[in-house]
Formats: C-alpha cells, sequence, structure tokens
C-alpha cells in the first residue's frame, strides 16, 4: 500500500524563477500557500493529515528557500505569484480538474489575486486573515504601518522591523515572552528554541526548515510586505465568485487587523466567515485543530 504522506518533490519552471513543490496524498488536489516568510516546509504537519482525502501541494515561493529567483529579488507581485499557482495547478491536475486552495496571511492575499485572475481553475479558495489595508476602515493607518515595518528594517534589521509590527498590529496587548505564535502573528518564522517544548528539542530536519525560514525575513520584509499589504482586491471578480472563496479569522486574533480585512472583505462581497483556532497563525500553533477545522471548511457546500 502506498504512504499516503510519503513526500513527492519537484521543480517547476514559471517566468522569473524555479518553483520547488511537495506532494502528498492521492484524491482531488489542495494547493496550501506559505506567508509571511515560511516556506513548504511550515505545512508539514497539516499536510500529513489532510493527505488521506487530498492531493496536497506546498511549496516555497518564488525568491523564498528551494525557489530561487532568475535574477535579483525586486518588489513582488500578487497577481505574479497567482499566476504561478495557475501553473502548478496545471502541472497538478492534468486533466484540468479545478483545486482547493489554502492561503494564510501575506498568501492569503495570493489566493485573492488567484481567485480573480484563474477562477475556472479554483474550486474552494480559504483565505485566512489576509492584511490587506484596502479594507480597513482606516487604509492610511495600515499603510503607515507597514511602511513603517519596512523602514524598520532597512534602519535597524529584523529584529526592529519585527518589534515594530507587533506594536502596530496590537498596541493594546500586554509584552508576553517569545514563542512560535507571537513570531508567527508577525509575519516570522519561528525559531527552532521558540517552537521546542522544554521536554522535545526540534530535530535536526524541522531546525533546517525553521533557518531557512528565517533567512526568508530580509526578501518578506522589503519585498512582499508592502506589495502585498496594499493590494486592492478586484471586487468586482470576488463578488462574482463569492460562492467559492471563504475567508479564515483566528478565534484569537479577531480585533487584530488581518482579521478586521478578512471580515470586511467577506461583508463587501457576500463571502462566507469561517473562524479557526489560535490566533493570526493558528496553524503554527495548534496545527492538528487547525488541519481539522480546514477539512471541514473544505468540505462544506
Amino acid at each position: 500500500m502506498t504512504d499516503r504522506t510519503a513526500v513527492r518533490t519537484g521543480l517547476l519552471t514559471v517566468d522569473g524563477a524555479t518553483l520547488h513543490h511537495e506532494v502528498r496524498g492521492e484524491g482531488p488536489l489542495l494547493v496550501m500557500m506559505p506567508g509571511g516568510s515560511a516556506d513548504a516546509g511550515i505545512y508539514d504537519a497539516i499536510a500529513a493529515d489532510l493527505a488521506d482525502r487530498w492531493t496536497v501541494a506546498t511549496f516555497d515561493p518564488r525568491g523564498y528557500s528551494r525557489s530561487p529567483l532568475d535574477g535579483p529579488v525586486t518588489d513582488q507581485s500578487p497577481a505574479t505569484h497567482a499566476d504561478d499557482i495557475a501553473r502548478l495547478i496545471d502541472l497538478l491536475s492534468p486533466d484540468g480538474a479545478p483545486a482547493a486552495l489554502f492561503g494564510s496571511s501575506s498568501s492569503a492575499v495570493v489566493a485573492l489575486a488567484a481567485l480573480a485572475r484563474h477562477p475556472g481553475r479554483l474550486s474552494r479558495v480559504v483565505a485566512h486573515e489576509p492584511p490587506v489595508v484596502a479594507l480597513l476602515p482606516d487604509p492610511e493607518a495600515g499603510r503607515a504601518l507597514f511602511a513603517a515595518v519596512r523602514e524598520a528594517f532597512r534602519r535597524d534589521g529584523v529584529a526592529a522591523a519585527m518589534a515594530t509590527m507587533a506594536a502596530g498590529l496590537a498596541p493594546e496587548e500586554p509584552e508576553a515572552a517569545p514563542g512560535p505564535e507571537r513570531a508567527a502573528e508577525r509575519g516570522e518564522a519561528p525559531t527552532p528554541e521558540q517552537t521546542a517544548t522544554q521536554e522535545q528539542a526540534p530535530t535536526p530536519e524541522q531546525a533546517a526548515t525553521f533557518r531557512r525560514m528565517h533567512a526568508n525575513l530580509p526578501v518578506f520584509l522589503e519585498h512582499v510586505l508592502c506589495p502585498f499589504s496594499g493590494y486592492v482586491p478586484d471586487l468586482v471578480a470576488l463578488k462574482a465568485s463569492a460562492a467559492h472563496l471563504v475567508l479564515g479569522v483566528g478565534r484569537d486574533s479577531r480585533a487584530l487587523l488581518p482579521a478586521v480585512a478578512a471580515e470586511g472583505l467577506a461583508r463587501r462581497v457576500g463571502a462566507g466567515v469561517a473562524e479557526f483556532p489560535g490566533g493570526h497563525i493558528g496553524l503554527t500553533e495548534h496545527p492538528r485543530a487547525f488541519a481539522a477545522r480546514l477539512r471541514d471548511v473544505l468540505a462544506a457546500t
């Protein structure tokens, strides 16, 4: 019997880049896009859980980890990343069957662009907390926040940028000890020390994954954060495809900017809203519960 959790890797040439992708399981295609500075490794646990029902495809976005660009890195576009998704679906679903698509945080912005640009290739789209400032009650404040994060990175480096983002997203929260969920809410890949419990150290494979994702932070902060948060969704196209769209919000992050944007978009285009365990990156806080909730959302009609 075939091990449905076994990983099959491949490379896909797209316009200006080569995408490393990983596939598990059998059944209808489900593409899971990493957000923030994460790569395919962020979904290892969730993909294994869902591989009994879906062919689960994960990948490193262009310019991250094992997906090199053909030239120097420049500001990234959600539309370009959405076209990468369409190419990946064409590769993995050669019979033309549409795929389900999941994105979280910055990759949820890509999910919106993909649904607007390639609706015929998608059966269901779950966009979990896209930080789209155009959907906020005060878009200028959102733009100013992310511009300040990028400026802090340029001036003082990654740690200063992360602190600026944390303060801007939840200024009313008391300071807490760093952990994987706190790092993830800031768009940062957790370190091995943050992810390991006191009883269990990370495996060498996990440590390598975290180092890869942490190394992507300069690209995320300089070339992804502002272009993606500044994306203006095609509301007409999304409204036409609203039956296929679900906006995800974290149970513990509904007052934060990305969840406010998600619920605002749902109201404007008539899409559904689904609550997920944890906060902005509940998928790293509670991967098994998050996978179970995603299973239910994808199965709903």
